[in-house]
């Protein structure tokens, strides 16, 4: 058992996020995770249509995906350096869209640094302009949509995972892990793994059981919000603030009270929605 608890412990370590590189450019396991986690939703979105006979035709859904995909990029990115580091990139503006660092000597990093709730505040504009332009019911489209994409972010945290980032606070359990990333070297609740199975799987268990029951339009969109913001708030209880923020108010970091503000926004649409 002390063999297999070492073992457990020690797996981020010996993870190499790394597919390949080639000078200061390299491909991660991070970005791969973002295209699996896309085409998964897309195919159970796809497959929605097609098994429930729903009026959506294919070329407007992968239309819908480009914008979607468009929004989550840009807002995760802009919903990072507001919420996050506003005050590095208000002196480093190039880096906000740039892979590239300039301080500390130029190289390449990739858009490091997202916001969960910056992609999804940029998901919800994506799709609303969609909906003006192509004439939809924005309700009726995050009706469909949303049942799927908890298991699509199942991916992201594992993808976080992999690259030994986002870990949890101290912690004697058994089940903590040794991140390379900790500079403190210390046993660490593996609060990606909760995310991905909490807010992913359980969350998409949930939802997509219940995909077929007849509901308002936006019960979905609130239901998600709703479930997500009040699953992501405990978990942040184990989760390592931010080293640039810590904590906001009191004991609470950043992700809380956005989560909060989620919550809240769920109750609004499902109490406005209902009627």
């Amino acid at each position: 058992m002390s063999n297999f608890v070492n073992f457990w412990q020690h797996i981020p370590e010996r993870i190499n996020p790394e597919i390949f590189h080639f000078g200061n450019f390299q491909i991660r396991y991070y970005g791969l995770m973002y295209v699996v986690a896309f085409t998964i939703v897309y195919l159970l979105v796809a497959y929605r249509i097609k098994s429930e006979r729903l009026d959506f035709s294919k070329d407007v859904i992968q239309d819908c995906f480009v914008w979607i995909i468009l929004g989550l990029m840009i807002g995760a990115r802009i919903g990072y350096v507001i919420f996050y580091n506003a005050s590095y990139y208000l002196a480093n503006p190039l880096e906000i869209f740039l892979p590239f660092s300039f301080s500390g000597g130029f190289h390449f990093t990739g858009l490091a640094g997202m916001s969960y709730h910056g992609g999804l505040i940029g998901i919800i504009i994506a799709a609303t302009l969609f909906c003006v332009k192509k004439k939809m019911d924005f309700w009726r489209l995050t009706d469909l949509l949303i049942p799927a994409i908890p298991l699509g972010y199942t991916f992201g945290r594992i993808g976080n995972f992999i690259n030994g980032e986002l870990y949890g606070r101290v912690t004697e359990k058994s089940w903590g892990m040794y991140f390379p990333l900790d500079p403190d070297n210390l046993l660490r609740h593996p609060s990606q793994l909760y995310e991905a199975f909490f807010e992913g799987i359980m969350l998409f268990v949930i939802l997509w059981s219940i995909r077929k029951k007849k509901t308002f339009k936006g019960f979905f969109l609130s239901a998600y919000l709703i479930g997500y913001g009040s699953v992501r708030f405990f978990i942040e209880f184990t989760r390592e603030p931010d080293e640039q923020l810590g904590f906001i108010a009191g004991s609470l970091t950043m992700g809380q009270i956005l989560c909060m503000t989620m919550i809240i926004a769920g109750i609004a649409i499902f109490y406005i929605r209902k009627k």
